[in-house]
């Protein structure tokens, strides 16, 4: 089933557009793929970032949209991506970046592109963990900017995975995020009543 991939606001893909057009900001990009591109470049694929938030109630998952994240694509592959952040006067171009998420995102796309059912994906971001997830959303026409993982969603780490994590499978919201949530948990100090 085919992914469904929603819009990006249109300043952030222009804040990206005009990034990538300008040879200051290309240069001093720490992407030497990038750089080094020879041939157009495009922003594909646009998702949205969301943080998973820490200081949650117990038992609550709460999510935060933080930005829109672009694979940057040179021909048939992924040379890079940029990332938007919302600002106080909207959405803004934030950095250009490389490394395995890059890659590992574009696997768990196709991966997901050859599921049953139709997902919206985003992405989930556990910064204590420092994983990054791809989010595939049951609802698909819900508005990408707003919501919270729902049980039954999925949930594929990106490799580098955290240990005990296995990179690139599925696993239902319901399954994992008590795991991770468990995780990200401070544990009580000795001593200190719990």
């Amino acid at each position: 089933m085919p992914l469904h991939v929603p819009p990006a606001p249109a300043p952030a893909l222009r804040s990206v557009l005009t990034a990538l057009g300008s040879p200051t900001a290309v240069r001093e990009a720490r992407t030497p793929s990038l750089r080094n591109v020879q041939g157009p470049v495009s922003p594909e694929l646009p998702l949205p970032v969301y943080v998973l938030d820490r200081n949650a109630p117990a038992g609550a998952t709460v999510t935060r949209l933080t930005g829109w994240r672009f694979l940057i694509r040179c021909g048939e592959r992924a040379v890079a991506a940029a990332e938007t952040m919302l600002t106080p006067d909207g959405w803004a171009f934030s950095h250009f970046f490389e490394g395995p998420y890059v890659t590992s995102t574009e696997r768990a796309l196709r991966q997901a592109e050859n599921m049953q059912q139709t997902f919206q994906p985003r992405l989930l971001s556990v910064p204590e963990l420092y994983m990054l997830t791809l989010w595939l959303h049951g609802d698909c026409v819900a508005d990408s900017g707003t919501g919270h993982p729902l049980a039954t969603d999925l949930l594929v780490p990106l490799a580098p995975a955290p240990p005990g994590i296995a990179a690139h499978r599925p696993h239902r919201v319901a399954e994992l995020l008590p795991v991770l949530t468990h995780r990200v948990t401070p544990a009580p100090l000795l001593g200190s009543p719990a």
